[in-house]
Formats: structure tokens, sequence, C-alpha cells
């Protein structure tokens, strides 16, 4: 089975309620797709979502990396020869995480075409099914209960607060959902970066104070604010997760170095695909580290392979935070991984599973 074409193809799903965080506000759910070619008729679908204020990506960066940079090094070459193809995407180019990310897993799913498995079989086995939290944006507190207690009637009893916005509000909301919905449900606390370090150890000294059992807290300084995330660590009971200060595997290794974070969270957009999740999920293993598996917002076809690799390396990934795909107001692709609130079912299909993808528009340069 060899590679023989690249194309590219644009997939929206309008979200169900905005997706507002301390950096972004969302409308849409708007995938990049990649879809690889081979001589014997299979294709394998990869995607990535526009971050720019996350990862740098956009979909015209992505597109015109893939097409004009990684695409022709991999063209011709053999799936088997899966490390090397994963070795050329991740040396083709500097940066550009998520182009890299959205390529592998189309190469991937054809692996484990290949080998007509699914893939989370090929890459160790595992449970089919698993249970995701689901995210809270960050909004006046009303529409934050509201947001909440829908979510808690659909089934979901981990809840992902979005804050990060402002220290005292901040502070008040989580307090006031705590105590409304504590017995109900798991909260996790993400403040994608708004906060400094001593900020952070203010309000969850506050919180603390005030009887809140958080799960974790995730990201609550810049990225680049190791020793910020170390400050917080060693002055808070919560455990304190690394998200953006943890795109690769050397920042993993500082990060279990420094004991700067409790949790790491992997995300494919971040680690550049499952190549390099990988890695950092069997680090992470190796000095007893646990894991949370994210996502970027993106649609079905990347978060399955997420799915997939959580469910081979659940030793490590312990935390699911996998709701994009449920967030939208509707599922796309036909075939492939079940997202069904907070259930997540693992096909037996071959690679991701994907029979078809509903509204794809096919993309050429320039758009």
């Amino acid at each position: 089975m060899k590679i023989t074409a690249v194309r590219f193809a644009k997939l929206d799903v309008p979200l169900k309620t905005p997706f507002k965080t301390a950096v972004r506000t969302v409308q849409d759910i708007c995938d990049l797709v990649v879809i690889v070619e081979t001589d014997c008729g299979q294709v394998g679908y990869g995607a990535a979502p526009s971050t720019p204020v996350i990862t740098g990506d956009t979909h015209g960066s992505m597109f015109y990396a893939i097409a004009n940079v990684i695409a022709p090094r991999i063209i011709g070459m053999d799936i088997e020869e899966l490390n090397t193809i994963c070795q050329r995407i991740q040396h083709a180019i500097i940066g550009n995480s998520s182009a890299k990310a959205a390529i592998e897993i189309a190469i991937y799913d054809l692996w484990a075409k290949h080998f007509q498995a699914p893939l989370y079989k090929v890459l160790g086995g595992g449970k089919t099914q698993l249970r995701t939290d689901v995210t809270i944006s960050v909004d006046h507190i009303d529409k934050m209960l509201a947001d909440a207690h829908l979510a808690i009637t659909q089934g979901f009893d981990i809840l992902k607060i979005k804050i990060g916005t402002d220290i005292e509000d901040d502070i008040n909301r989580v307090s006031t959902l705590y105590q409304a919905l504590h017995k109900q449900a798991t909260m996790r606390l993400d403040v994608n970066q708004g906060w400094t370090a001593k900020q952070t150890v203010y309000a969850m000294q506050k919180l603390e104070h005030r009887g809140v059992e958080l799960e974790l807290i995730e990201q609550p300084v810049k990225n680049k604010d190791i020793d910020g995330l170390r400050y917080i660590s060693e002055r808070i009971t919560t455990p304190v997760m690394a998200d953006e200060s943890a795109f690769s595997a050397l920042q993993v290794i500082e990060l279990i170095r420094t004991g700067a974070a409790d949790i790491i969270n992997i995300k494919l957009m971040k680690s550049a695909g499952l190549s390099n999740a990988i890695k950092i999920a069997d680090l992470a293993e190796l000095y007893a580290i646990p894991c949370m598996i994210g996502c970027m917002l993106e649609g079905s076809i990347s978060v399955a392979a997420a799915a997939h690799l959580a469910s081979a390396k659940a030793s490590s990934i312990t935390l699911i935070d996998l709701d994009g795909p449920t967030l939208g107001k509707y599922d796309p692709v036909v075939g492939g991984v079940n997202f069904n609130h907070s259930h997540i079912q693992l096909g037996q299909g071959h690679g991701l599973g994907i029979d078809g993808i509903n509204g794809l528009q096919e993309l050429t340069w320039p758009f």
C-alpha cells in the first residue's frame, strides 16, 4: 500500500452554544480535513482545527505546509514504513504541530487498515468504551449553572469549568458552581493561562479554605511560565495539570524533573500527532505521572484518533476530555467512533473505522 496523493477538504459544524475560554470564543467546529490516497484505493483521514492563539496553525498554513513541504517527502512510500514516514513528517518543517498531526492521523488510519484492524488494536489494544467530561464555557454565572445542569441531565458527571477572565469573578463562579453541583458531578478547573502564579495561589487557597474540592486545575499561567507552575504546585493541595506548557516530550521531561505539574494533558494538535503523543504517554507512565487526553474543539475525525490512543494507553491516560464532537449540533462522520454525550464507543472498523463524511467541501490552493 503506497501513498500516491494528498487531498484537502473543509468541514464545518455549528456548535450548540458558543465555546468561550480566557483566550478565545468559537462558534463552529471548523476542521481542515486531510485525505491521503494510496495505490490500492484505500484512503486515510486526518483533520485539524485552526488554533492560531494556541499552536500558531491556521487552515491556510496547514494546507501550505502539508501540500508543499510534508506531502512531497512521503508520497511514494509504503504505509508499512510507519516510523520512517512519521520521522519525515516531523522533520520536514519546524513547528506546524497541527499540520503534522492531521497528516499523521491519516497515516495511522491507513496503517491500521493495512493490518485490517481498528487503530486501538494495532497500538496495543484496550477497552472500547470511554467516558468523557464536558466543557462549561466561561460566562455569567446563571448561564454557566444552566449549562452545567443541562450537562448533568444528559449523563455527564465530570464538568470542566472554563474561567480565567477576572480573578474575583472567577473565585465566585467556582464557589457558586461547586456549592450547587458538587454532589452531582466532579469538577475540573481550566484557567487557560488566564492568571498569574500569585493569583492562582491566592484563588486556590481561598477556594480550598471554603471547602471547594476540585479534581485538578489546568494551565493557570502562561505556557512558558514553568517556574510559575512549580510555585503553584508547592503551595496548593489541588493537583496542577500542564496543557499549553506540555507540547513535546522534552517539555514533559522538564515538567517532571522540576516537579512543576502533577498531571500532563496530551493533545494530538500539540504533540504534532500520534507518534509523539505515544512517546509522552510512555514517558509519563515511567514516572507514574497520570495523563489526560484532550482536544482543541475538533470534530470526530481527529478526536476519534485520540480516543483510540486513550484506549491503547489506558495505563497512563486515565483522564478523558474528548467532548468536542458532542458540542456540535451534529456529527457529519459516518462510522468511526460513536460520541454519545459522556459515552464514547470505539467501533471495530479498520483504522479509524470511518465509512464516509457528509458535508465535505473540497479545497484547492488558494482558498
